[in-house]
């Protein structure tokens, strides 16, 4: 299984960040730690929205459509 997801940082909730992953709750602990360091300037972190995929060819399709223009208003607006 395939996890997209969509964090929102607890102190700066207009930032956001998308990703996709095998095991969601590793990989919020790893952003949550500064383990990735893209996210840890904006720590700690909570899922918004997730998603799971069986298909990985389809979540990172989806991932790669969320961080587009489109994708941003998309998720915005409906997640």
């Amino acid at each position: 299984m395939k996890y997209v997801y969509i964090l929102e940082s607890v102190e700066h909730p207009e930032r956001f960040y998308v990703g996709v992953c095998d095991d969601l709750k590793a990989r919020l602990l790893k952003h949550n730690t500064g383990g990735a360091p893209h996210t840890a300037k904006y720590k700690p972190w909570r899922i918004k929205t997730y998603l799971a995929f069986s298909d990985p060819d389809q979540a990172i399709a989806f991932e790669k459509y969320l961080k587009s223009g489109s994708g941003r208003a998309f998720a915005k607006k409906r997640l």
